[in-house]
């Protein structure tokens, strides 16, 4: 019997207010029944720190660090805490799916679910990776012997998850904690011996180096098996374009949004930290 097909947008490369217009775009689009669902993979650049939804600038992130380093701020419109993205060792995913098409589970069995591609790359990897659900109103993350590679966060609208997390190749921790608020008031040096009990990435775990593109190819065979769907390579419609033009212009590049936090609770929000 053949597999249901899914829309693939492959790997691209998009600053980090881009990268958010363009996945409410896709969520717009798949709620109005524009677009398939759909897996969207991206990188970072120039790299960035992105907040939950409800999450506070100045509790979370150094903004001046950021400035000196070129690192964007910007707020995504999912729940859950505050990423720092690193423009060379991360690849992010994105899915919009209707709920219904994944046997309409709730909250938590649609994390399991989604994130099960997660857990089938690291395994492509050579790795074996579990789903730590990280407790009430706390989004989930992948981890691989105890430390995170991975975190996540979901939006619904209309019967419609978005959903989107990282994907840890390398990670350079003592740039994500120059640009973060420790959650230990310690020098960075120790700051960062403590974080390798807790953060790890697929390079670290391997104990070598690993490509982008080998880490992608694992991902979209990742998803592909464990959400039992045929990805097929697509474009983003020129109406999910021009609304990301919009979202970006208007939402996502404004101090209002990413600084002074949002009003208004149009969207069903999950996972708020």
């Amino acid at each position: 019997m053949p597999r249901p097909e899914w829309r693939l947008v492959e790997l691209e490369v998009r600053d980090a207010f881009t990268n958010m217009a363009v996945d409410e775009a896709m969520l717009v689009a798949r709620c109005m029944g524009k677009v398939p669902n759909t897996v969207r993979f991206y990188r970072w650049r120039p790299s960035a720190v992105s907040l939950g939804r409800f999450r506070p600038v100045e509790q979370d992130v150094n903004v001046e660090a950021c400035r000196e380093l070129g690192v964007d701020i910007v707020r995504r419109p999912t729940g859950g805490g505050t990423v720092y993205h690193d423009a060379e060792g991360e690849i992010t995913y994105s899915v919009v799916v209707r709920a219904s098409d994944i046997g309409n589970p709730d909250v938590e069995a649609s994390y399991a679910i989604l994130c099960s591609g997660l857990i089938e790359a690291c395994r492509i990897l050579g790795l074996e990776a579990q789903l730590h659900p990280g407790g009430p109103r706390a989004c989930p993350n992948i981890i691989i012997g105890g430390k995170k590679v991975s975190g996540n966060a979901q939006a619904w609208r209309g019967g419609v998850i978005l959903q989107h997390g990282t994907f840890l190749v390398k990670v350079d921790l003592a740039k994500m904690f120059t640009v973060l608020k420790a959650p230990w008031p310690l020098p960075l040096e120790e700051v960062v011996r403590k974080a390798e009990k807790k953060i790890t990435s697929i390079e670290r775990e391997l104990g070598g180096p690993v490509s982008v593109q080998e880490a992608y190819e694992a991902l979209k065979e990742g998803f592909s098996r464990a959400l039992g769907v045929e990805l097929v390579p697509g474009e983003l419609t020129d109406f999910e374009l021009e609304l990301a033009e919009r979202l970006k212009e208007a939402k996502y590049s404004s101090d209002e949004w990413n600084f002074r936090g949002v009003s208004g609770k149009a969207e069903r929000m999950i996972c708020m930290a």
